[in-house]
Parts: structure tokens; C-alpha cells; sequence
């Protein structure tokens, strides 16, 4: 990858904007990422593409900081919008339009909010992504494709682990799955086993909390819990309590949102990592605070 990196810059820039979905800095890992959204869809496959494409190049055209884009920054929110259109709308032309305005309408406002140092995390695609499915369902309406509409047979096993992982890219297939870890197991070991520990997490909670089975086994109550447990990934006791702390909020935003039929995408996840870490600030602070005092 480092002769990647010399080689073909852009290319490389490109993969880490995908990587950087699970936070991972690694063209290997978007490379990975890749191939598990083709696997399961080359429609969503080519969706991520043009979307990252879109939102590299937005932040290029601006002028936006080199270092940032070049670590993907300004392609992860962008790859996410891709994928998402892919999958709730029929790809019809107005569609792929859509794809390349809201990736760059994400790589906008994810550069405000890094300039503002305010750590949003994956919220410009859902921001953006919450409008398109707005606009294309009251104001322009397209259709669904035969992929989200077909029914979808799920085996009662221990996969869902899995599929949380797969799910974080929309992607319910198993394979893709473990195609998703493994590409985070690659650039970070302790971050892909904290994944599958908080996807087992939520899925347990959810399960006491009488969530539907389908659902549970689709992933659909993990994925969100994948990400907020790598963010605390760490390798020390209070790392896992900091993440069972965001995986377990991200739960109750979750069922919260299917309540009252929200469509969640990653919100749960962004909502309950920042809340997290706003509290484990404030520990540091007040234990900062408290030594100097003593």
C-alpha cells in the first residue's frame, strides 16, 4: 500500500475515504470495504465509487486542507451517501445526480464541522441522506428497487455478530460481514474484536428488550453499536466501559427512532459517541481539575 501511496496518490486517497467509514486509515481496508459492497450489490459498489470520487474531488476543487483529504476525510460521509441512494431508490438517472450532489453537499458540511472542531463523525451523510429520502419520497418520488422490496431470508444462528459489521455499509450478506472485519482487522486488531464484542452486546440487549427476531439476526440493532465500540477501542479496562457506555445508548436511541418509524441510518451511532464522549471529557476534566486542587 505504501507503493500505492507513490504510485497512485489519488487512488490511495480514494480507498482511506472508504476505509474511514469504520475509521480506519487504510487503503486496504477501503479496498476491502469495496469488495464486500460488490459482493453484495454492484450497484451499491458503483454507488460508493462515484460517491467517494464526488466527494474527494468537492474537497480538491475547494481547496480544503491536503493532509485531511488525503486521509479520506472528505470520502467516508460521501461513500455512505452513495450507498444509501443504491439501496432505497431504482437507479434511474436522477438518482446517480443525486449521488454526486449529496456527496458533495456531505464533504461540505463534514469540512465545517472539522473546521469548527466538532467531532460529527459520519452526521453530513445523515443529514443529507434524511433530505434525498424526503425529497424523493414527497417531492420527487422514485421508486424502491426490487432489492430493498424482496423478502429476505435470514437463518436463526450466531452471524449477526456479522452482519452488525456488514450492516454499517448496508450490507446484510454474512460474507460481506467478514469481509468487513477482516479489513479492520488488518489496520487495527483491537478495533475489529471490539466491533464484534459491541455487536453482540446490542444484540443481547435488544433481545431482553423484545426486539424483533428477524431484525436482530439481520443486524439491524448491531451496526450502530459497531461503531461506537471502535471509537473507544482501546486496551485498557475503562476503554471497554467507555464503549459498552456509547454501545448500550446507541441501543436505546435505536429503539427509540423505530418507535416512532425514524429512519436511522448511522444516527444512533453519532448521537450516542458524542454523548459518550462528552461525559468521559468531563470526567477527565473533573479529575484534572480535582489533582491540581489536591
Amino acid at each position: 500500500m505504501e507503493l500505492l501511496e507513490r504510485k497512485l496518490p489519488f487512488l490511495s486517497t480514494l480507498l482511506k475515504g472508504v476505509g474511514q467509514i469504520m475509521l480506519q486509515e487504510n487503503a486496504l481496508t477501503g479496498l476491502l470495504f469495496l469488495l464486500g459492497i460488490f459482493y453484495g450489490s454492484i450497484l451499491m459498489g458503483l454507488g460508493a465509487v462515484l460517491a467517494v470520487l464526488a466527494g474527494t474531488l468537492t474537497a480538491k476543487v475547494l481547496g480544503y486542507d491536503k493532509k485531511e483529504t488525503e486521509q479520506g476525510l472528505y470520502g467516508f460521509s460521501a461513500a455512505l451517501v452513495g450507498v444509501a441512494l443504491t439501496l432505497f431508490f431504482k437507479p434511474v438517472i436522477i438518482t446517480w445526480v443525486a449521488i454526486i450532489i449529496g456527496s458533495a453537499l456531505a464533504t461540505i458540511i463534514q469540512h465545517w464541522c472539522i473546521v469548527k472542531k466538532i467531532p460529527v463523525f459520519t452526521l453530513p451523510f445523515v443529514l443529507v441522506t434524511w433530505a434525498l429520502i424526503y425529497i424523493f419520497h414527497h417531492i420527487y418520488p422514485i421508486a424502491a428497487p426490487e432489492l430493498l422490496t424482496a423478502e429476505t431470508h435470514i437463518t436463526n444462528d450466531f452471524t449477526f455478530a456479522l452482519r452488525g459489521f456488514g450492516e454499517v455499509i448496508f450490507q446484510g450478506s454474512a460474507i460481506s460481514g467478514i469481509i468487513f472485519f477482516i479489513a479492520v482487522f488488518i489496520n487495527s486488531p483491537i478495533s475489529a474484536l471490539y466491533g464484534i464484542a459491541g455487536a453482540i452486546l446490542a444484540a443481547t440487549l435488544s433481545a431482553l428488550f423484545s426486539a424483533p427476531t428477524e431484525a436482530i439476526e439481520m443486524g439491524l440493532f448491531s451496526y450502530n453499536a459497531v461503531l461506537c465500540a471502535i471509537v473507544f477501542a482501546g486496551d485498557k479496562p475503562k476503554d471497554g466501559a467507555w464503549a459498552a457506555v456509547a454501545v448500550i445508548l446507541s441501543v436505546f436511541i435505536a429503539f427509540l427512532m423505530n418507535k416512532f418509524n425514524f429512519i436511522q441510518l448511522t444516527f444512533p451511532f453519532v448521537a450516542a459517541t458524542c454523548i459518550t464522549l462528552a461525559v468521559k471529557n468531563l470526567n477527565i476534566k473533573q479529575r484534572l481539575e480535582q489533582t491540581i486542587t489536591d
